[in-house]
């Protein structure tokens, strides 16, 4: 095994022979002296062959290549002052080779492993991940990630909780996305389910008297992919008994708090807290980025009695309006600006986009010819409308409005470079609905999951108003965690049960075994999962949850690296009693 880390070397080391191992990171060839970057995962040690001190023919070192796998003994000299390289840690010193041996050579590389700045399509970075992980900026975030995890450890061991495994072959019971089935060859015909989350099994460890639990799990689910997410990911998994929220809060905040000063050196503040409904209305969005002041206005008692149909007959039928005004940055978007943002718009539902601009003290655009002089007058009075700023409009039902108008406000703030990417502005999001209405099921549904305590269990047959005890933490506008307190009232999980739509057979039949332990005497307990991928990303400052995973699939999850997932064996699918029935396109089929 090799002794030292090529990049802890230091002027304390000179005179010092030693052996070190490594990749060939840059070579060059001065005419009698090489010059090469060996590189191992702690950085780099420049070596350098002479002629006058190499054991072998200088012929083997003059065949090197990068990427070759070498082995070197020499001395640790210190460089020339005018070769000091500032912009590495071993810059003061470099390895006189007195010899060598190439482990393994290399094959022409598909792109430059050496240079982060290079360019690899994702494909093929993604097909040669093993040499795309040699780079300095994937290799750094695997190398963070591992460090979160040990932090996040550190921390609960020392609040006491216990770490403990909970199965990945379970029970299938529907959550949300849909379930990855794995088939049983034993028991023909039934499958187990890869989980969605320790959801469950948490809570039966609160009823089994652990107390405090945690477990960095692994979690998975069979939905449509996007920058961040993945079919499989991590979790920081939490549980406890005789907890409120407000314990769950003081030590999720105390752990990212011990997390991002060991790993950043930053002392974050306390988080604020705001409510659902508060952050919808301010923001557009359950996971606002509060790094920037952009908001969300409302104009709908204003413009309930205009003249205007689009605004009025919208509100009429239940819908609200609101708008974004883009301070004293008018003249950054033209028409055909408005018009892109009009399409971006469409995309979240919004039939279309209003606006007005204000210039030389004058409102202009389509709508200022139609809306009521006064009504324009209040507009510019209540949000101290000044010159070159643009009001953007969205009238509609209330989901299409907070959506359209949070995103469109997350899209600006981008483009006109109004979030500070230095910050870390962690929130709690509280008193989220309990009942979510789902059109195509043309049903309530539970907006977390059913097992969540309702705040005012009076409200639980009015799913408009009825709120959960479920909280979320977001940062810089991600969902980080989800969290609740949980129903450990037998008699109140049956009403919730029942407002839902399942019916004793169809919850025994999907999670029976739960509800039978909640009969055996349940203690009350809180919990909240925060996720690994998001914590590693925000904290690598990158938006693309693929740079934080060693073997990651793409957006159609997919694993171009080792060919997963892949047919099988005619004789792997009899072991296990499936016949492959693939529907064809052809109606005829």
């Amino acid at each position: 095994m090799k002794k030292y880390n090529n990049a802890e070397f230091s002027k304390k080391d000179v005179g010092n022979t030693v052996t070190v191992y490594g990749w060939v990171n840059k070579r060059r060839d001065m005419g009698g002296v090489i010059f090469v970057d060996l590189r191992d995962r702690s950085g780099i040690l420049q070596i350098v062959f002479n002629r006058g001190f190499l054991k072998q023919e200088f012929k083997e070192a003059e065949a090197l290549k990068n990427e070759y796998c070498i082995k070197v003994t020499g001395e640790i000299i210190l460089r020339d002052p005018e070769m000091v390289n500032p912009k590495i840690a071993t810059g003061e010193i470099e390895l006189m080779v007195s010899d060598l041996e190439v482990l393994s050579e290399c094959r022409e590389l598909p792109f430059n492993v050496y240079d982060d700045d290079t360019d690899v399509n994702e494909t093929v970075a993604l097909k040669y991940r093993y040499l795309d992980l040699r780079r300095d900026k994937l290799k750094n975030n695997i190398i963070l990630r591992h460090n979160i995890i040990t932090k996040a450890r550190e921390y609960l061991n020392k609040e006491g909780f216990l770490e403990i495994e909970t199965p990945i072959l379970c029970k299938s019971t529907p959550e949300g996305a849909r379930d990855y089935l794995v088939p049983s060859r034993i028991n023909k015909g039934s499958f187990y389910a890869l989980p969605q989350s320790p959801q469950i099994f948490k809570q039966i460890l609160m009823v089994s008297g652990f107390e405090k639990y945690y477990q960095i799990a692994r979690c998975f689910r069979d939905e449509d992919l996007r920058s961040d997410r993945q079919p499989e990911f991590t979790q920081i998994d939490l549980e406890m008994s005789f907890a409120e929220k407000e314990d769950v809060f003081n030590v999720t905040e105390g752990m990212i708090k011990y997390i991002v000063k060991s790993i950043k050196g930053i002392d974050l503040p306390d988080f604020p807290r705001m409510t659902y409904q508060e952050a919808m209305d301010r923001f557009g969005s359950d996971k606002p980025d509060t790094r920037f002041a952009l908001e969300l206005l409302d104009l709908t008692e204003i413009l309930k009695d205009t003249s205007m149909n689009v605004f009025r007959k919208n509100i009429e039928a239940g819908g609200i309006a609101k708008c974004l005004i883009v301070k004293n940055n008018g003249d950054k978007y033209s028409r055909t600006d408005v018009e892109h943002l009009t399409d971006f718009v469409k995309i979240y539902g919004a039939k279309g986009l209003a606006w007005l601009k204000y210039d030389n003290d004058t409102f202009n655009g389509v709508i200022a010819k139609n809306l009521e002089d006064e009504k324009l007058e209040w507009i510019k009075k209540t949000y101290n409308v000044t010159n070159n700023d643009l009001i953007l409009i969205v009238a509609d039902k209330p989901k299409i409005v907070y959506a359209a108008l949070g995103a469109l406000r997350a899209k600006i703030g981008r483009e006109l470079n109004l979030i500070d990417e230095n910050k870390l502005n962690f929130l709690w999001i509280t008193d989220f609905p309990f009942f979510e209405y789902s059109e195509t099921e043309k049903r309530w549904k539970a907006q977390h999951n059913p097992f969540t305590m309702v705040k005012d269990i009076t409200t639980i047959d009015d799913p408009k108003n009825c709120l959960s005890r479920s909280y979320d933490l977001v940062v810089n506008g991600y969902e980080l965690a989800s969290g609740g307190v949980r129903n450990h009232n037998y008699k109140y999980l049956q009403k919730v049960l029942k407002a839902l739509g399942i019916s004793d057979e169809e919850a025994n039949l999907r999670f029976g075994f739960m509800l039978e332990a909640f009969q055996y005497g349940v203690p009350p307990h809180a919990g909240i999962a925060p996720g690994v991928e998001r914590l590693v990303m925000i904290l690598a400052g990158t938006n693309d949850i693929k740079d934080v995973l060693a073997f990651p699939k793409t957006q159609t999850a997919q694993d171009l690296m080792d060919g997963a997932p892949d047919v099988v064996s005619k004789k792997q699918l009899k072991e296990l009693g499936i016949k492959i029935d693939i529907a064809k396109d052809d109606e005829n089929e």
